[in-house]
């Protein structure tokens, strides 16, 4: 993989990567996204051309409303909690994991939102969830109570950048990290993918609703993440550089 991105990047005009290496690292100005309180500043040092967004968020997506039958008399809350389930596009793809997934889900008392992904017809959801292939994810992180991922980046800093606790699923490359740095800093928990017990699912999924201090932990910085505004930061940064 490496070595046909790195002829492609030579084809280019650009020079040669770093040994597996996959972007050039700019000698005036790096940007990367993660959240300062699950960063790995104690472990690896950058220089200052490297400068961290804690989120990106994208405000384009589709307005969304949580469908009726998943809504209680107040028109949002019903019995159990609302989850959002996004395994990603090669996640949700696993045909025989989402329908493990929608069955060990089925038997709880909670409400969940489902992006179902490529192979959406391919599987039938339950009574207590609603779903489609593809849905606005960042005007549905902010009406939920949880999120179940697959811990890629864009899920894991956007559910930090609302304030969500999450249970990571991970498959590959960067969800392993993501989905560690979740359990380990206490903002979720990280379950075996093709191995967990419907009572660990069961048993996540109740421990970290019922923690109202890490609700609120993560409520916090999710307002903090959003003061810092990565948009703006990454605009302004960009704006200096080339005046």
């Amino acid at each position: 993989m490496w070595k046909d991105y790195d002829e492609w990047t030579r084809s280019c005009g650009a020079p040669g990567l770093a040994d597996l290496h996959f972007i050039h690292a700019s000698k005036h100005l790096n940007l990367y996204l993660y959240p300062e309180a699950v960063d790995y500043t104690d472990v690896r040092t950058l220089d200052s051309t490297w400068r961290r967004l804690d989120s990106s968020v994208r405000t384009t997506d589709e307005p969304f409303e949580v469908p009726e039958h998943l809504q209680g008399r107040d028109g949002r809350s019903g019995d159990g909690a609302l989850i959002y389930l996004s395994l990603g596009s090669l996640g949700s793809a696993d045909v025989d994991l989402m329908r493990r997934l929608v069955d060990v889900l089925s038997r709880t008392r909670h409400r969940f939102i489902v992006s179902k992904g490529p192979q959406a017809a391919l599987y039938e959801l339950a009574d207590n969830m609603w779903g489609a292939h593809s849905v606005p994810q960042t005007n549905v992180i902010p009406l939920v109570d949880l999120v179940i991922t697959h811990g890629g980046n864009n899920t894991t800093t956007e559910s930090f950048h609302f304030g969500k606790p999450m249970i990571a699923l991970p498959l590959f490359w960067d969800q392993y990290d993501n989905a560690q740095r979740i359990d380990e800093t206490g903002f979720g928990a990280r379950l075996d993918t093709y191995r967990f017990t419907d009572e660990e699912m069961h048993g996540a999924i109740e421990r970290l609703l019922g923690d109202t201090a890490l609700r609120q932990r993560s409520a916090e910085l999710g307002a903090t993440i959003r003061a810092r505004s990565g948009t703006r930061q990454a605009a302004d940064l960009l704006e200096r550089l080339v005046s």
